[in-house]
Parts: C-alpha cells; sequence; structure tokens
C-alpha cells in the first residue's frame, strides 16, 4: 500500500490502488486480530510446525463458531 506524506497527498489512483489491496486483505487480517485478541493465540508456544497447525486448525475453528453465534443472537433480535 501506498503511504501519504506531510505536503505530499496521494494521488486518486493511489487511494484506489490502496482500497482494493485492502478489501482483499482485511478479512485475513479480521481473522488474526481476533486470534490475537480473543483467544490470546498471538504468540504459538508449541514447538513445532504439526502442532502449530492443530492449533491454527482449531483457533479456526473456534472463529467460525464464534462468529455463526454471534450472527445467530443478531437475527434473534
Amino acid at each position: 500500500m501506498r503511504k501519504a506524506t506531510r505536503g505530499h497527498p496521494l494521488s486518486y489512483k493511489d487511494e484506489m490502488r490502496n482500497k482494493r489491496i485492502s478489501s482483499k486483505r482485511s478479512p485475513v487480517e479480521r481473522f488474526f486480530a481476533f486470534t490475537k485478541r480473543v483467544c490470546k493465540a498471538g504468540h504459538v508456544t508449541v514447538t513445532t510446525v504439526a502442532r502449530v497447525k492443530v492449533k491454527m486448525i482449531v483457533t479456526g475453528i473456534v472463529f467460525d463458531v464464534y462468529h455463526l453465534a454471534s450472527a445467530k443472537s443478531k437475527l434473534e433480535t
């Protein structure tokens, strides 16, 4: 992404480029923010790649269930 600096604002083309990048990036960033904030899994303490893979799969399942429950409660109200 491009950044503006003092005295040099972004052009319209750069703003649209940043918007395209952020629209693809935001779902992934949202998952990792949830992982870090809610699951407290910002730093993985397991030592092997296989265990990290299992931990991330479980965290993904928790993410899905959490957001499914959140969506369900919004529909009921």
